[in-house]
């Protein structure tokens, strides 16, 4: 069920599917919304929670108040903030993409209502962000210039290209792109809050988080798919050797995981969610 609520730096909209087991909460990254996690939503929501809101970068539908922190920080706040109003706890946080940045910063600087970590191929170390997305970031500090850069993105066969969602996932249906991407084009209030997110994009985030990770205390997973053209195999070893975390390969996916192995992350995770329980009852 599609909900919304208003936090304090403007309306979130989210995904709820309700009921009482085990919450787990899903965050994914710039330009996508909470449909990117429908296929696994759909595969855990018989035993679990699962929740997952649109943060606002650039595919959010409600912009919000000209004065809130749309910083990768900020956003953590805004997460911790949401949890809490919903009343979740012992929570099962996944982080896809930007939204691994997030997830990071709430369990480190806000985890009070976490039970466990789960990161797919996302932003960390030296990677925020990739290479091939530094010019956005530039192009985020002239004013105009990533809705410029953005013009092309109306149409589907630009979408499919390398330099948009190509090499994101196999396979996006245009329908699924055309509809992150609307709110930045047809917005100029979403494209406000979308152009101060990207500007505050800086490996100094993540490099810091990655510094503070083997601190952590609450048990980790991650889930990496060992065809990522943006964010390597060996840099999910590398998250999963700073958080101390389960390393899981998943073969044959890219960045978008929940879109190309989406049966198989949910069986991870429901593997993970249940074990951990399992020892909790025990």
């Amino acid at each position: 069920m599609t909900s919304d609520i208003e936090l304090s730096a403007g309306t979130i909209e989210y995904e709820d599917t309700g009921g009482e087991g085990p919450a787990i909460v899903l965050l994914g990254g710039l330009m996508t919304d909470a449909s990117l996690w429908e296929d696994v939503i759909a595969d855990l929501s018989p035993e679990h929670r699962c929740v997952a809101p649109t943060l606002p970068m650039g595919a959010h539908r409600h912009a919000m108040r000209a004065d809130a922190d749309l910083s990768p920080r900020g956003l953590a706040r805004l997460v911790s903030e949401f949890l809490d109003r919903l009343e979740l706890d012992d929570v099962t946080l996944v982080g896809n993409d930007t939204g691994g940045v997030i997830s990071q910063l709430v369990a480190l600087d806000h985890g009070e209502r976490l039970g466990r970590l789960v990161l797919t191929n996302c932003d960390c170390f030296e990677v925020f962000p990739p290479p091939s997305f530094k010019p956005m970031v530039q192009a985020a500090k002239v004013p105009g210039a990533l809705y410029a850069a953005f013009q092309p993105m109306r149409s589907a066969a630009a979408r499919r290209m390398p330099t948009a969602y190509g090499k994101l996932a196999r396979e996006i249906p245009d329908e699924v792109t055309g509809a992150w991407v609307a709110p930045f084009l047809e917005d100029a209030d979403v494209r406000r809050d979308t152009v101060r997110f990207v500007r505050s994009m800086d490996n100094a985030i993540t490099l810091d988080a990655a510094a503070r990770l083997p601190s952590l205390r609450i048990p980790s997973l991650v889930a990496w798919g060992q065809d990522d053209a943006f964010f390597t195999p060996e840099l999910g070893q590398r998250l999963a050797a700073a958080l101390g975390a389960r390393h899981v390969p998943v073969t044959g996916a890219r960045t978008f995981v929940s879109e190309d192995a989406p049966d198989a992350l949910a069986g991870f995770i429901r593997e993970f969610v249940g074990e951990r329980g399992a020892r909790a009852a025990a």
